[in-house]
């Protein structure tokens, strides 16, 4: 057999490959020093990360001592210029450690190449006795590509590397961090050049003192001594700079980080991918991450002595750079980050090796005209950057402004729906357009500096923000947080424990969590750490956890319980209750206010909190049981006793003047409506006061954070993990366009909401509404005569003549005794059940609560589709949704539904009677031009927008960091004396 002719071009382009790095094999080891530098600052853990510079010194020093000795023959200046750079680069380390936080420190870097230059042609480092000069001309064996005088560098390209450089990492920084950061520049840059001068300082003086030996023939020879001798003087300064860096970072570790293992449990999505215990996994991939960084940095420690000692201090600080910016990449691609990028690269390669570079580049060198575009593109691209900075951080679409925002006026009934302007148009119109002029304005007001949003929460709150609130704005900014200022949820859930004396409230969540029986997940953080978590499903606790990852180190030791039940669990008497209202605004807010500056930080660990390893056991719960109960006596305790939901009649009016308007009860105000104390028919209706499938309650106020709530009741909201951890998706692909979708209501679910027992779902809310809706009698629409004009009347429809824009249906039933099952089988049109994707193929969405939150929600908002919202049970994000703009709220009476879904869908179907209707099948209408087509359109579109902006996992991690913070200072005993001052 002959031979194969294809080894023949293989072996040619072997060759070749092996020709091309020989030829550019001056750009090899900085472009492996930047893809180490990039590595190692992604996945280096800021809670370690001078144990890791310590350990990768470490391996570099422990061979070199076995190579050169511990104490190798070198002059007393030069070890101590080598002690005094491997001191400065540990201060720089540690700097970095003492932010904790990356990114911030990243965006500093860009001084580092400026101060090294600065530095580098300075006098103040080289009055220092122990430095010798050098002078690299004297060097004949130089390699370095860096070789300019001082006098010929181009600082036009300096300055303009630098200005890339600055915007490619520009991100909201603190003002500490910041300061941190520039200290640690300013010791890295001199440490860098301290190192340069070590080791080539050693070369020099070797070469210069070195007289070679006289051989027998009487030549003279030195070449081979002076490159032994000059090799080990070059390690005995990298050995003393690694001992240095070991010794120092090694002492930071032991008073600044804790241990690896086992401590801090914070969970990653990619635990998903073991079968083992998720805190198992944690303590095995810290450490080896940590051990792996270890190596990483082991090699870019040796990478960056190789590259000082051939190219020089300024050369390795731009390479060290753009490493930085490349891992800023990783986290934040965006066009401008690249553009800046490529900018920063380009003027960095011209800086230092536009006489080394292929042939193609040899002209740009010499070329000023060049340099002059290249500055000037990011000049302009400086300025552009900077302007849309200065013109708003956030953009959002809305229709044409509209000048007037809806009017509540008195109700012509008592506590009947205000009355409505019919001749302005139809009621869901006007709501739609005073909400956008809301929204907009709330935008507008927005807070857009960290000045303002600490004026504006003295002026919401009356006090100072709580302590870090610097860097949870921070946190917020890098996120691209939207609404800055709209938090006042929080304060009001927190309102009554600031009637309790701190440790009265650490007492009561201690006890709580610290039941077998408790229905609680613990979480304890201890010196900025998760430390312990218990009971609850596994996701549940990986979900919680990971929601604090990022800010876990700014929180106060502390011990936390989240309610592992859909139901909520405090509800305080109205007496009780209302005085320590009165008692925290009247008494303890005020003496909070009167320290004018209060101290940033966290008091220290109470006496009363162990250490955190394990949740100390009580024999007793103050909490009492009884699910599958009627609950509303107990669930309305916390009503004032003037409302509605407080009257001694069994049979009590609702409150349909704080939330409804026009003639068929259109919801203006979900919040009231909601409030169950405006509505005692939820006892009759809703399913939670029917016979919950779960109902343990104190009476005792206690911090029990919750993912929803019923509005009397005390819990402290939170965003949901099943949010976080996403329980429940939406994939685009499965979408399909507006134009596609079948132009009708679409609802599958089944019968949660409470338990049914001697026909209880008859009383509970999603029987209530799928009965409503599909009931075979009739409804009320508004119509509006020929004449455009002319108001819109109030007409009677058979509800059989609208069937084609109604499939609401449930798909199974469930929570129930067998006769009660069975009833509802019969009486329902049960269907089958359907892929969730299914929802994706209707432009209207019915949502509305279960046994507590609806967890569809989100996806609903996030699909193409207009979402209809009924709910009582609260949640967490209740002033970043706006009703009427990014969804349609709708009633538990359901007197509204079919005449909004008719408007928004554009049906003209006005047939009335209840004989000879002919039933219209649905189909993919509503694509036409009336205004209700277009408005659920543009909601529908709108609310893919906003859930991009303001339902993401940033969003919910900075709303908890926000919550955490207050609730930190609250339990805090020194709580009037703590806060941020401001900037």
């Amino acid at each position: 057999m002959g031979p194969s002719p294809i080894p023949a071009p293989m072996h040619l382009a072997v060759s070749r490959v092996a020709e091309n790095a020989a030829k550019h094999r001056l750009l090899l080891a900085p472009l492996l020093f930047t893809v180490l530098g990039a590595v190692g600052s992604v996945n280096s853990p800021v809670q370690h990360s001078l144990l890791v510079t310590s350990a990768s010194w470490a391996i570099l020093w422990i061979p070199l001592v076995f190579r050169v000795g511990l104490h190798a023959n070198a002059g007393g200046g030069k070890r101590s210029t080598s002690w005094l750079a491997g001191a400065f680069l540990a201060l720089a380390h540690i700097c970095d450690r003492a932010a904790c936080d990356k990114d911030g420190i990243r965006a500093t870097k860009w001084l580092l190449p400026l101060l090294v230059v600065l530095v580098s042609e300075s006098e103040l480092l080289s009055r220092h006795p122990a430095l010798p000069t050098h002078s690299r001309s004297d060097s004949t064996n130089s390699n370095s590509a860096f070789e300019k005088p001082a006098s010929k560098r181009p600082w036009d390209l300096l300055v303009t590397l630098t200005m890339a450089a600055s915007a490619a990492m520009s991100i909201y920084t603190t003002s500490p961090t910041s300061a941190l950061g520039i200290s640690g520049a300013i010791f890295a840059a001199s440490g860098l050049v301290l190192f340069e001068t070590a080791v080539q300082g050693a070369r020099d003086d070797n070469e210069g003192g070195t007289r070679g030996l006289m051989s027998a023939d009487g030549s003279f020879s030195r070449q081979g001594l002076v490159s032994s001798s000059r090799k080990a003087l070059e390690l005995v300064a990298l050995r003393d700079v690694a001992a240095a860096m070991t010794v120092i970072c090694g002492i930071a570790v032991y008073m600044m980080e804790p241990s690896v293992m086992p401590g801090a449990a914070t969970w990653e999505p990619l635990y998903r991918e073991f079968d083992r215990d998720w805190k198992t996994v944690h303590d095995f991939r810290t450490v080896r991450q940590v051990f792996s960084m270890i190596i990483v940095n082991a090699a870019f420690n040796l990478l960056t002595f190789l590259l000082l000692l051939r190219e020089g201090a300024v050369p390795v600080s731009l390479w060290g750079l753009f490493s930085c910016i490349c891992a800023q990449l990783k986290f934040a691609t965006t066009f401008s980050g690249i553009w800046f990028t490529c900018l920063y690269g380009v003027s960095a390669l011209l800086y230092l090796y536009g006489g080394s570079l292929p042939d193609a580049f040899v002209d740009v060198r010499h070329s000023t005209y060049i340099r002059r575009i290249l500055f000037g593109v990011t000049t302009f691209s400086v300025f552009v950057l900077l302007v849309r900075h200065a013109s708003g951080a956030h953009h959002y679409r809305l229709t044409a402004e509209v000048p007037s925002i809806f009017e509540v006026q008195s109700s012509s009934t008592p506590l009947g729906s205000i009355p409505i302007d019919l001749k302005e148009g139809h009621p869901a119109e006007q709501l739609i357009n005073a909400a956008e002029t809301e929204l907009q304005q709330l935008l507008k007001r927005q807070s857009k500096s960290l000045d303002q949003a600490v004026r504006e929460y003295r002026r919401r709150n009356g006090i100072a923000p709580p302590p870090h609130f610097d860097k949870w704005f921070e946190f917020a900014q890098r996120r691209n947080v939207v609404m800055i200022d709209e938090f006042d949820m929080i304060n009001q859930m927190l309102l009554p424990f600031w009637a309790l004396e701190p440790k009265t409230i650490r007492s009561r969540i201690k006890n709580a969590i610290g039941h077998e029986d408790s229905a609680l997940i613990a979480v304890a953080i201890r010196n900025g750490e998760v430390v312990s978590v218990g009971n609850g499903d596994e996701w549940q606790q990986q979900a919680t956890t990971g929601m604090m990852k990022d800010f876990v180190a700014y929180l106060p030791d502390m011990d936390l319980g989240f309610n592992i039940h859909d139901e909520p669990r405090v509800v305080v008497p109205n007496d009780l209750l209302s005085s320590m209202i009165a008692k925290a605004r009247d008494q303890v807010l005020p003496r909070a206010a009167k320290n004018a500056l209060p101290r940033n930080d966290f008091s220290k660990r109470p006496k009363d909190l162990n250490d955190g390893k394990r949740f100390d056991e009580v024999s007793t719960s103050k909490f009492n049981r009884f699910a599958h109960q009627q609950t509303w006596t107990h669930s309305r305790l916390s009503c004032p006793t003037d409302s509605q939901a407080q009257t001694y009649e069994d049979f009590a009016a609702d409150n349909l003047t704080s939330y409804a308007a026009g003639p068929l009860n259109y919801v203006y105000d979900p919040i009231a409506f909601s409030d169950i104390c405006n509505s005692p028919s939820f006892s009759s209706t809703f399913g939670f006061f029917e016979r919950p499938n779960a109902f343990s309650i104190t009476h005792e106020l206690t911090p029990i954070f919750s993912q929803s709530k019923v509005s009397s009741f005390q819990d402290i909201l939170y965003p949901s993990p099943w949010y976080w951890f996403g329980k429940v998706t939406y994939s685009k692909s499965h979408d399909t366009s507006w134009e596609n979708k079948i132009n009708s209501l679409y609802w599958r679910g089944s019968t949660t909401g409470g338990f049914s027992r001697n026909g209880g779902w008859r009383r509970q809310h999603r029987q209530h509404i799928v009965q409503r809706i599909n009931a075979p009698d009739t409804a009320q629409i508004l119509v509006r005569p020929v004449t455009s004009t002319a108001p819109y009347q109030v007409k009677d429809i058979d509800r059989r003549a609208l069937r084609h824009l109604v499939d609401v249906k449930f798909s199974h039933v469930g929570q129930c005794d067998p006769g009660d099952c069975d009833a509802q089988k019969e009486f329902f049109d049960v269907v089958e059940r359907v892929d969730g994707h299914e929802a994706w193929s209707y432009k209207h969405l019915l949502d509305m609560d279960g046994n507590a939150f609806s967890g569809r929600f989100y996806s609903f908002l996030q699909s193409r589709s207009l979402t209809y919202k009924m709910s009582v049970f609260r949640e967490w994000h209740n002033e970043w949704l706006k009703p009427w703009v990014h969804y349609i709220p709708v009633s538990l009476r359901g007197d509204e539904h079919l005449d909004l879904v008719r408007w928004f869908s554009g049906d003209t179907t006005e047939t009335g009677g209840v004989g000879g209707v002919q039933e219209k099948q649905a189909g993919k209408g509503g694509n036409g031009g009336s205004l209700g087509e277009r408005k659920a359109r543009e909601i529908a579109e709108r609310s893919t927008e906003w859930h991009d902006k303001v339902l993401r996992n940033a969003d919910f991690e900075t709303w908890f960091f926000r919550l955490l913070l207050e609730y930190g200072r609250v339990v805090d005993d020194n709580r009037e004396e703590i806060g941020y001052p401001g900037p």
